[in-house]
């Protein structure tokens, strides 16, 4: 077997392999894709792209030239991945409002704030780099920069740029590698420079101090971040946290002008999740809302509140909690370190390794330069040697084959500098050459001492840097663009709040059914119901408000009154909504403010007051509230406005009729309640007697009693001899309205 595989063919148990396999791709992910290095804060797409731009000649105020022709130098010369990846690249380094400091100047559809990636094809656009790609390009061919092949050997390019200023904080970076992520903010030029300056001077500084010189990040945007300050010293202090933004607002009349949105917000999103509210009906102070960004206000939302006595402040708050008016960007400043290792570092951290790359970047420029003034003064020393034996120089070209050999040993001069007299024009030996020699000579001499001064001194050095980096930023720096702002959290506003207080009906039928009918009018009795379903109970109140339900077991629900079906239709089942336990039945709904008492009561005799904000729960399962003795059935809930002035009426199957003070009853959150009418346990336990109807009524009122299509009313005087305390029997009312389903109030 082992004659079929070639000698070169390396076998490997797959465990092995698979592992060998991934940990390559992770570090090649983490290296080479998806993390900046701090040096010059770039992924190796994006410094391939400007420095085969550079290469290509598109330096800023150049003439544009095609993306398709950048994005082709790139695969072909560098980068050998996706085209549509690079081109997306290369479009995010020049979109204005995704970069703080656009490294690319574009010419076409760069994309939009609205859909940043709306950007025509690489074949439409034409790109060239703009003066910030000047920081970190300007010192790349002075020695700078280390220099590796590319992908097929036959090139090099640049490991790092030369940055001239800490361009992984001022532009921030995002992106996911394997097993880790980077999200770095973008922060302002001149504070970044300042801060830099700072801790150059000052060694020991912390970063609390540093922080007084960059405050914070500074987004392509004029919204508001609204961090708290310590929380901004925190996030700094341990290289992660997260940024909150706000959208700025004016006042424009009655109507509110939105004239700047958080980084990366799309306007049209924003106007979609205003108007999903709006039609959701959960934003009636709204009435319009208009898109008016222009070239001159490229942000320019217009929210119409319905009176000028809404409050915008309120109305702003809740549109701040409910939309992408306000966001939370995510912090973690994992880079590539000087070292070559990835890693989250705190802020300080970040600006010495970087500071040290800028020192040792200036260091190698300063060499490099030093060894082009020592190559140029050695060539001038013999020139100048040159010049002073003219005649004799030009003797002995004329009389030998080969001068170059019998000048160095005449005038013992070096191969360079030989070569140099022998390459000299006949018009350089004009005499006047001579003094551009010595001038020449006498300013890199000046040089030389000077470079050879600072590179013996690290205090120069740094002294040389500090100046450096604050000539940078009075040249390119510019003003913070998002403004720092203390501001309360945003909060949502109640939906209490958000919906009208229109007055509606709510109607529940005994298979549990439920509708919402507007005003307070209408007779609930004379709905037209589904087949073998019948009018249960109704309330009355506000679309604002609550419909309180409670089952058969004692349980109750709440729902928004606004969301139910309108009663023009047949409504919508509960069991669609809510969970009830398996058999429950619905018995009632009421519904109020939250401090709305009620009395609820079972047809053992049994009840109690409660208040409304006790029996509301989020839960679709229900919340226990009302214990129902074992064959008891639950009465519909009645609304109590005042305990001392109402009464209660109860009235059993037997035609029997009390009527007492509501406020013998007890009020509690929850429980089985006290008698309110005396039925014998032996005779409600065998079903024999039991309480049919419920409800309250004040002193002056009478008391319309239902039986079957009959009804009696009793006037308040008739009323007296069904009047006694708490848990009598009661007595009977007059034959022929004995079997009573139903009583309710009427006013005088």
């Amino acid at each position: 077997m082992s004659n079929q595989f070639e000698e070169n063919i390396e076998l490997l148990p797959l465990k092995d392999f698979t592992e060998r396999a991934y940990l390559d791709y992770s570090m090649y992910v983490i290296m080479d894709r998806a993390l900046p290095h701090i040096g010059d804060g770039l992924k190796p797409v994006q410094r391939r792209i400007v420095y085969a731009m550079s290469d290509l000649g598109l330096k800023a105020g150049s003439k544009f030239k095609k993306s398709a022709r950048t994005v082709g130098d790139v695969l072909g010369k560098f980068h050998p991945h996706g085209d549509s990846a690079c081109y997306e690249a290369m479009v995010l380094m020049a979109q204005p409002f995704s970069y703080r400091y656009p490294l690319l100047e574009g010419q076409g559809n760069w994309g939009s704030p609205d859909d940043p990636k709306s950007f025509a094809a690489m074949r439409y656009t034409e790109a060239r780099l703009s003066r910030y790609a000047d920081l970190l390009l300007s010192e790349l061919g002075q020695g700078t920069a280390d220099w590796v092949p590319n992908f097929d050997g036959t090139m090099s390019e640049p490991e790092v740029l030369p940055s001239r200023v800490p361009h992984v904080l001022m532009n921030g970076t995002t992106g996911i590698a394997v097993g880790m992520s980077t999200d770095i903010p973008p922060h302002n030029l001149t504070e970044l420079l300042n801060a830099s300056v700072h801790l150059l001077e000052n060694p020991r500084t912390t970063i609390k101090e540093l922080c007084k010189h960059l405050p914070g990040p500074d987004y392509p945007t004029e919204a508001e971040i609204i961090t708290p300050k310590a929380d901004l010293v925190k996030m700094y202090e341990t290289g992660h946290g997260s940024i909150r933004m706000r959208a700025r607002y004016e006042r424009e009349k009655d109507d509110i002008i939105i004239t700047a949105l958080p980084h990366q917000t799309s306007p049209a999103k924003i106007l979609e999740q205003i108007a999903a509210q709006m039609q959701a009906r959960k934003l009636p102070m709204v009435v319009d809302l208009r898109d008016e960004s222009d070239h001159e206000h490229p942000t320019r939302l217009v929210i119409v509140p319905r009176s000028n006595r809404i409050d915008a402040d309120e109305l702003m708050t809740h549109l701040f909690a409910t939309t992408d008016l306000e966001r939370t960007y995510r912090v973690n400043m994992n880079v590539i370190g000087l070292n070559g290792r990835p890693g989250v570092r705190h802020l300080k951290d970040l600006l010495n390794d970087w500071l040290t790359f800028r020192t040792a970047t200036v260091r190698r420029r300063l060499e490099y330069r030093l060894d082009k003034v020592s190559k140029r003064l050695h060539i001038l020393d013999g020139l100048m040697i040159a010049y002073l034996n003219i005649d004799e120089v030009i003797k002995i070209i004329r009389e030998n084959d080969k001068p170059k050999p019998v000048l160095m040993k005449r005038f013992k001069l070096s191969d360079e500098q030989a070569e140099a007299i022998l390459e000299l024009k006949l018009r350089h030996l004009a005499k006047l050459e001579e003094m551009s020699i010595r001038t020449e000579q006498k300013e890199l001499k000046e040089e030389q001492a000077e470079l050879e001064k600072i590179l013996g001194s690290k205090q120069r050095l740094k002294t040389l840097v500090k100046k450096e980096l604050k000539e940078v930023a009075k040249e390119y720096g510019d003003e913070r663009r998002s403004p720092i702002v203390s501001r309360e959290a945003a909060q949502a506003l109640d939906v209490t709040e958000l919906v009208s207080a229109d007055p509606v009906t709510i109607v529940l039928s005994e298979k549990g059914w439920i509708r919402t009918a507007k005003g307070h009018e209408m007779d609930p009795i004379e709905l037209n119901y589904k087949s073998g379903d019948a009018y249960l109970n109704s309330a009355r109140g506000k679309s604002n408000q609550l419909a309180v339900l409670i089952d058969s077991t004692g349980r109750t629900y709440a729902l928004p009154a606004h969301t139910l079906p309108s009663a023009r239709g047949q409504g919508e089942p509960l069991t669609g909504r809510l969970s009830p336990p398996p058999g429950a039945t619905f018995c009632g709904v009421v519904t109020g403010n939250p401090d709305q008492l009620v009395l609820l009561s079972t047809s053992h005799g049994y009840g109690m007051v409660s208040r409304l904000e006790d029996m509301i729960t989020r839960n679709k399962k229900g919340k226990a509230m009302l214990k129902v003795p074992e064959g008891a059935r639950v009465l519909p809930p009645v609304p109590v406005t005042d305990m001392e002035t109402y009464w209660v009426a109860m009235v059993s199957n037997e035609g029997k009729l009390l009527i007492h003070h509501v406020a013998e009853l007890p009020v509690l959150p929850k429980g089985k309640g006290v008698k309110i009418m005396n039925i014998p346990p032996a005779r409600a336990k065998s079903g024999q007697e039991y309480a049919t109807a419920v409800t309250v009524l004040e002193e002056q009122d009478s008391l319309k009693v239902y039986s079957g299509k009959r009804h009696k009313v009793l006037k308040p005087e008739e009323m007296e001899p069904y009047e006694g305390e708490r848990a009598q029997r009661g007595i009977k009312l007059p034959q022929g309205f004995r079997n009573v389903n139903r009583m309710e109030p009427v006013e005088e």
